[in-house]
Parts: structure tokens; C-alpha cells; sequence
């Protein structure tokens, strides 16, 4: 599986919405799919039953709040389920990190670098919405190449993570 051949089994009712120009919405979507799989192999192994559950509900909270968000009328109210976002990336990271002795390291290193790239984008999106910027925007969520995180797609780094997708 890969991103481009992903995105051709959207439904038109997502595709044709205007939310579906936001590029971490789509991203969001895709990190839920990649989960279900991952997930499905959690369960198989009784210790790892809650975390799948927990990396589920995180990872399905990326695209839900990015959702809700776009829909809000002013940008301080997008902002605050933006954050929810960038929350839920972040929780989904630690969950695929708890579940690393279950799932191949192939898949666990993909998770956690493709989930950062989402991070990135929403740590440019609520400053974006709320006209100010984050507490944490000096933490290295950065790479050596001066990347537009509103297009990860261009980026050097997505044509790993969108292209070359490891599935459990």
C-alpha cells in the first residue's frame, strides 16, 4: 500500500468536501488506515490488547478533530481542535512506541517518522489559526533541508513515507 494508490479508495463524499484540501486531514486518514492493520496484529497478542485499543482511538482523534476544527467559525476555535490534533499525533506516537515488541521495527519506525510529519504540519497550522505562535516551536521538529510543511506530498521525506509504506 502507498499513499497515491490509497487515496484512489476515498470515497467521492470525503474527496469532493473542501476539508479534503487540507493536507493533514488527508494525512490524518491515511495514519487511521495504516493503524487499522497495525492494530489488527496488536490484538492478537492479549498484552497488547488495550494499547490497540489506545493507538486506535488516538490515531482515529487526528482526522475527527482536524475535521471539526475546519468546520469552526473563527480561528481560535480551529485552532483548540487543532491542538486536540496535534495532541492525538502525538499520543498516537507514544502508543506505537509501547507496541514496538509486537509490531516489526520496519512498521514502528515508519509510524513514529510519518506521525512527526504530521506534528510538523499542525505545529505551523494553530499558529496559524490563533495568530500566535506554540510554547514548543523551539523543539527540533525539524530536518536539515528547509522543508514547506504545508506540502509535506513535495517533501524529500514523504516520498519514503507516502511511497514505501511497511504493513504488518
Amino acid at each position: 500500500m502507498n499513499y497515491a494508490d490509497w487515496i484512489t479508495t476515498v470515497p467521492k463524499e470525503l474527496t469532493e468536501d473542501s476539508l479534503w484540501k487540507m493536507e493533514a486531514y488527508r494525512l490524518g486518514l491515511f495514519a487511521a488506515d495504516l493503524a487499522w492493520r497495525d492494530v489488527t496484529k496488536l490484538t492478537q497478542d492479549r498484552r497488547t490488547i488495550g494499547l490497540a485499543s489506545q493507538l486506535y482511538d488516538a490515531v482515529g482523534s487526528i482526522g475527527a478533530n482536524l475535521s471539526e476544527g475546519y468546520s469552526r467559525g473563527s480561528g481560535r476555535d480551529r485552532a483548540r481542535f487543532y491542538e486536540y490534533a496535534l495532541g492525538s499525533a502525538r499520543e498516537s506516537r507514544t502508543w506505537y512506541f509501547d507496541g514496538r515488541h509486537v509490531l516489526d521495527e520496519t512498521v514502528t519506525d515508519h509510524r513514529l517518522r510519518f506521525l512527526t510529519q504530521i506534528i510538523r504540519l499542525l505545529l505551523t497550522m494553530v499558529p496559524q489559526q490563533r495568530g500566535q505562535t506554540l510554547h514548543d516551536d523551539t523543539i527540533p521538529y525539524r530536518i536539515e533541508d528547509a522543508v514547506d510543511f504545508n506540502d509535506f506530498t513535495q517533501s524529500p521525506e514523504s516520498s519514503t513515507l507516502l511511497n514505501n509504506v511497511p504493513l504488518p
